[in-house]
């Protein structure tokens, strides 16, 4: 059909106006790129066919994760969004793309979020490079040091308390902000536990860290650009943004303790201390990538537990009765650890499900030889992925998805855990991934057992969010109003 189509085009190119002339060329370069196609047998929309601008809209626009399931139900499991990009929404392709062997690489797009040039541990594409890294510090990741350190974060989980308690006061039965309060409460853990010093949030009525951390988010809702055209845009969008001022002096702040926290591990030679960045100083990593991987962790540590923080106590205070039956385990409780508490379990692996911080696909190269998912075969350099939203929300799996029901983890199926998809899986999944899952039960614990949720109820009947790449709650307000 093609070489038809020029055969006419090479006999009528003199008579035809310059209009036409573009016309038909472009009509040529459409009809070539689609028949010689190597995805042309993916099922999908015709645009995905021949443009990513629809995809990077859609990812813009906080609408990723509703539009792509919104594809899934027309076309199945297996879904081209761009041309050279597939989404597959099957657990069941999470081991080969993911686990085995390592998993498929991660794709370029990735570096979009290096700190100052520098491929942090979740950033980074160099499988080698990020190993030497994450071997360093995974001591600090490991159950029996957890647990060694828990009073360190106790002792900022019982702050966190008092601070709830002093709001809820001052409130006066005025909404109240837990997201922020979480978000300060998640960073003085993580900084506590991790740096050896608080960031000190808890002790502030607006968390200085915010703007630095929401500004990261905000990158977010140009992930899939190239990054030739990311860095354009990003820092066009960074002059135009009214939050400026206040992101460059959060930035700032963040930086001075990262810096301090360096220099200070520098200074007393902090080799034996095992700090994190003590860990990464004896790896022989230079101060200046220190300070990025601290960076990443700052903005890593801060919103994903938060997240599920504040949906939790906005499901149990919509819900009483689901209060009630995890408050009675907890008070009931004497010497287990919260995460041996079946109903608390549930409770913070159902906020995991619906909180959904990086709610869109993760996504990896295929590598030579390509692949099959689902029955559909995938060649080698294609973008595939996986998201959360697509594997927390599928009725199959999780019945009546949409729902709140912590009891559904009492009898957990095989493929509930397998597409429990909160921190990613394999080898590249979140480092922190038992470090906080850990924390969320104890602070789950601590806020039932005060019983500071009681007499609590949300102020809205639905949370809103932005599907970017790290989820944006709208408004950036989770808000309890106590009666």
């Amino acid at each position: 059909m093609a070489a038809g189509l020029i055969a006419f085009l090479g006999d009528n190119l003199r008579t035809l106006p310059i209009g036409w002339i573009t016309l038909s060329a472009f009509l040529l370069a459409v009809i070539i790129r689609l028949s010689t196609d190597p995805l042309r047998h993916v099922p999908g929309p015709l645009i995905a066919r021949l443009t990513p601008l629809w995809l990077w809209y859609i990812s813009y626009s906080g609408i990723e994760c509703r539009t792509i399931a919104a594809l899934h139900e027309k076309y199945g499991p297996v879904v081209r969004i761009a041309p050279s990009e597939v989404d597959i929404s099957d657990g069941a392709v999470i081991n080969p793309v993911y686990i085995k062997n390592g998993g498929f690489l991660k794709v370029d797009i990735y570096q979009h979020y290096d700190f100052d040039g520098f491929p942090t541990i979740f950033s980074g594409r160099n499988p080698a490079l990020r190993a030497s890294r994450a071997k360093a510090v995974a001591p600090m990741f490991a159950t029996r040091e957890i647990v060694k350190g828990r009073p360190i974060v106790q002792e900022v989980i019982d702050e966190m308390v008092v601070e709830l308690r002093r709001r809820i006061a001052e409130a006066s039965g005025s909404p109240l902000d837990v997201l922020n309060l979480f978000r300060a409460l998640s960073i003085d853990i993580t900084t506590a536990y991790l740096f050896g010093e608080s960031f000190n949030g808890l002790g502030r009525e607006k968390l200085s860290a915010t703007a630095f951390v929401d500004n990261l988010f905000a990158g977010a809702r140009f992930f899939y650009l190239p990054p030739w055209l990311y860095r354009h845009v990003d820092r066009l969008a960074s002059v135009f943004d009214k939050e400026r001022m206040n992101i460059a002096k959060s930035s700032a702040i963040v930086d001075e303790y990262v810096a301090r926290a360096v220099t200070k591990s520098v200074a007393e030679k902090d080799t034996e201390a095992q700090t994190y960045q003590g860990r990464l100083l004896e790896a022989g990593i230079s101060q200046e990538e220190i300070k990025s991987q601290l960076l990443d962790v700052v903005f890593a540590g801060t919103d994903p537990p938060a997240m599920a923080l504040a949906k939790m106590c906005w499901y149990l205070t919509k819900l009483p009765a689901k209060y009630e039956r995890v408050r009675q385990e907890v008070l009931g409780n004497t010497n287990l650890d919260a995460s041996s508490l079946p109903y608390l379990s549930g409770v913070v692996k159902e906020s995991l499900r619906l909180s959904m911080a990086t709610p869109t696909r993760l996504p990896r190269k295929v590598p030579a030889g390509g692949f099959n998912a689902c029955g559909v075969s995938i060649p080698a350099g294609t973008n595939v992925g996986i998201g959360a939203y697509s594997l927390h929300l599928n009725p199959e799996v999780f019945p009546n998805p949409h729902e709140f029901m912590p009891e559904r983890w009492l009898e957990s199926t095989p493929e509930m855990l397998r597409d429990s998809f909160s921190f990613g899986s394999g080898l590249r999944q979140c480092i922190a991934r038992n470090l906080a899952t850990q924390w969320l039960h104890w602070i789950a614990e601590a806020l039932v057992r005060s019983d500071v949720l009681q007499g609590a109820k949300p102020v809205t009947d639905e949370i809103e969010v932005r599907e970017w790449f790290n989820s944006k709650v709208i408004g950036g307000k989770i808000e309890l109003v106590w009666k």
